[in-house]
């Protein structure tokens, strides 16, 4: 004989399901001198999985100033760069991840470009020598920048134990050095890292910049 089944139960058990708490990991990223919450920290997450779906995304020159400081984008996004100064601006960078030059230009935005590789682009102005800015591009499939506490959520990590690396502007090599450990599918761990004391630009111009000034001198004379 067919043993009766309530549909209750069914409904039931979906509820108790549902009601699980999700699990996710938990990162916290301080100052190894002093503990405090570094914010704006890149935070990835090697481990089996699609990559992160592309996006298309804008850092805006204001105030002779790159906005966002910091950008985190999957390997294969788009970045646009519009000017809204007053002033001509002329973008570059010169790291392995994607050199490029977006030269003199005012409101008129260049098309965007596409940053295909993973690593971290330093991006500067050849007109301005304390314009610089950072973008991380990411073939991880877990990657998020930490918050105004330091912090991070990791949800829907796989079960087990996963490569982690962890980025700062002012780590000593902003080119190469992350910091690397492991964290695991449902832990909560800080990391510690080690900093320069303060963020430096560079103290002579580049070549670029001094044909440029040059440039803009000759058209301010004429």
């Amino acid at each position: 004989m067919m043993a009766y089944r309530s549909p209750h139960v069914g409904l039931l058990l979906l509820l108790l399901v549902g009601a699980a708490p999700a699990l996710a990991a938990s990162l916290q990223v301080v100052d190894a001198h002093d503990n405090t919450p570094l914010a704006g920290a890149v935070v990835e997450v090697h481990h089996p999985g699609s990559y992160l779906p592309r996006t298309d995304n804008d850092i805006i020159q204001r105030d002779a100033t790159f906005i966002p400081h910091v950008s985190l984008v999957p390997a294969g996004s788009r970045v646009s760069f519009p000017n809204r100064d007053t002033t001509r601006h002329h973008v570059f960078s010169f790291s392995p991840a994607k050199p490029f030059e977006l030269e003199l230009y005012l409101q008129e935005t260049p098309p965007p470009l596409a940053f295909d590789r993973a690593g971290v682009v330093v991006l500067g102005c050849n007109i301005h020598d304390h314009m610089r800015a950072f973008l991380v591009v990411s073939d991880a499939p877990t990657a998020a920048m930490t918050d105004a506490d330091g912090r991070v959520s990791l949800a829907d990590l796989p079960p087990g134990t996963h490569a982690l690396r962890v980025w700062h502007p002012r780590l000593e090599d902003t080119h190469q050095m992350w910091w690397e450990g492991t964290i695991d599918a449902e832990e909560s761990r800080s990391v510690a890292l080690e900093l320069r004391a303060t963020q430096t630009a560079p103290s002579e111009p580049s070549a670029l910049q001094k044909r440029f000034r040059e440039a803009l001198e000759d058209r301010a004379s004429e």
